[in-house]
């Protein structure tokens, strides 16, 4: 699955970089703490790799009616 915007892509890149190890955990924030905790490393790779040509900087969420 692609990433959604350079945010999405930002944050998958750090939880990528703490599941291999080269960051701590305990570093991690918001979105990129989250991602660390749900998803496999193969699932951040695609999300990180994502090319950023023509991504918004942030996607607001679109609210359920």
């Amino acid at each position: 699955m692609p990433a959604k915007s350079k945010a999405q892509q930002k944050a998958a890149g750090a939880a990528l970089s703490a599941k291999r190890g080269d960051t701590r955990v305990k570093d991690l924030k918001g979105a990129s703490k989250q991602m660390y905790a749900s998803m496999s490393e193969r699932e951040l790779d695609e999300l990180a790799s994502t090319p950023q040509k023509g991504k918004p900087d942030h996607v607001t969420p679109k609210k359920a009616t």
